[in-house]
């Protein structure tokens, strides 16, 4: 770490217009990891999700000159390398880490997404013999490590020689042949050669959004080494917050949508947020003559109220808020029990989950007692109703734990075409029948909970 409160990182590299490769998620990446994020841009790109339609490079005199802005000011903690797109930017390059010294990640960017190509076939050699033994980790997918090695990779013991061979041959302290490309299955395998010896980085294969995998992960490992971990262990917490990234990626453009860095900060903002939000609205549900009329609504299995994070974010009942001891009746009024918490609720965040795949912006619900006169002050009030008849779900659903109401939300969205504002629960042996309703945020989940109960009090006399 440098002279500054938080590490300085470098990424040289070229700018994705779409936003999701390139500079644009190394920047990512090191603000989501706690770097002070520089660049020295090596192209322009016009690019979207599915292709790459122009290239301009910048002077290679240029780039070299950014490199040393940065230097002469902040420091360089450690920097990575991507675009390069030619001969003489490789080697403007590689004068300025010969010159200062820092620690260098070269992803050996070949080939966009898209196919197109981002390094000149006469800059490989240049890459090989110039650049790459600077390099204290080199980053190659499967087709890069076929170039760089000088073989075929198709499968794990051909890219642990690759790795080998790479090192040994061009001299970088430690090679990363990412497994995406090799092999099939439910698992990547990640070869890393370092200092003699072969290690295997096993994780889940996550399919979906992976444009920008390679910035992201090669710009991971050198925040880390930013940070001061040794080579090793930054490898191992790059690749852990790739997981982290593609697993909560989010759909954009008509191709190949990008990886989501940020959403290493999202979650934990997200839930704090959600824990806010569900804190303030349940008040209004706690305090004055409202918590005495709602009282006699909580049902025997307790009220549960829930708020998950965005759709995106979301992966399970561990992204759902909801209070670890339910809003029970306590003396005539309506108490809730704890602070709302991540993974408190397991019903009603099974509820949301399973709505939210049908309409991401229903993320919060909360569940009463039934009665037929909130089914009819709702219907009254112009809300969308879905009454569902529990004696219709199937066995293999009912013997499989947690199925029940997913199955529940899938039969309401038959029956109203929609995600409706309230489902009405008409239970079975065993199962109490409830009133569940839904909404957007916990705001508006009160509002028309609210709106219902006092219709049904006025109707009710």
């Amino acid at each position: 770490m440098g002279r500054w409160e938080v590490p300085v990182a470098l990424t040289i590299a070229g700018v994705d217009s779409g936003g999701g490769a390139g500079v644009a998620a190394d920047l990512k990446t090191f603000a989501a990891l706690g770097v002070h994020g520089t660049l020295a841009v090596t192209a322009l790109t016009a690019q979207n999700t599915y292709s790459v339609i122009g290239v301009h490079e910048v002077p290679p005199d240029f780039v070299e000159l950014q490199i040393r802005a940065i230097w002469e000011d902040m420091g360089i903690d450690a920097a990575k390398t991507g675009m390069l797109s030619s001969s003489q930017i490789v080697r403007a390059v590689a004068k300025a880490v010969r010159s200062y010294g820092f620690p260098l990640v070269v992803d050996p960017v070949m080939v966009a997404k898209s196919g197109a190509k981002l390094l000149a076939d006469e800059a490989v050699e240049i890459l090989k013999r110039e650049l790459v033994p600077l390099a204290k980790v080199v980053t190659p997918n499967r087709f890069e490590a076929e170039v760089l090695a000088g073989m075929k990779v198709e499968n794990l013991e051909e890219a642990e020689r690759a790795a080998r061979r790479i090192a040994e041959e061009l001299g970088p302290e430690a090679v990363v042949v990412k497994g995406g490309h090799v092999g099939t299955g439910d698992v990547v395998v990640d070869v890393v050669y370092w200092r003699g010896a072969v290690r295997k980085l096993v994780g889940p294969r996550l399919e979906g959004c992976t444009h920008g995998t390679g910035c992201s992960f090669s710009a991971a490992i050198a925040a880390y080494l930013a940070k001061g971990l040794p080579v090793l262990d930054a490898i191992v917490e790059a690749k852990n917050f790739m997981s982290y990234a593609i697993s909560r990626a989010y759909r954009v453009g008509r191709g190949s949508c990008p990886v989501n860095p940020v959403a290493y900060l999202e979650v934990d903002a997200e839930l704090f947020r959600a824990q806010r939000a569900l804190a303030e609205a349940t008040e209004r549900l706690t305090e004055g003559p409202t918590s005495r009329v709602l009282a006699k609504y909580i049902p025997e299995v307790q009220t549960n109220f829930v708020y998950s994070i965005p759709r995106h974010l979301a992966k399970g009942v561990d992204d759902v808020v909801g209070f670890p001891g339910r809003l029970v009746k306590y003396l005539g009024r309506v108490a809730a029990v704890g602070y709302p918490q991540p993974g408190a609720s397991s019903h009603v965040a099974r509820l949301v989950l399973e709505a939210m795949r049908y309409d991401p912006s229903v993320r919060s619900a909360i569940n009463v007692a039934y009665g037929e006169e909130l089914v009819r002050a709702a219907r009254e009030l112009g809300m969308v109703v879905a009454v569902v008849d529990r004696r219709e779900e199937p066995e293999d659903v009912r013997r499989v734990e947690g199925m029940s109401l997913p199955w529940l939300v899938r039969r309401a969205v038959e029956l109203c075409g929609r995600v409706p504002d309230v489902v009405a629960d008409l239970g079975d042996v065993g199962k109490e029948p409830l009133v569940r309703v839904l909404g957007r945020d916990p705001h508006e989940v009160v509002d028309k909970l609210l709106k219902i109960v006092y219709g049904a009090e006025e109707r009710e006399g």
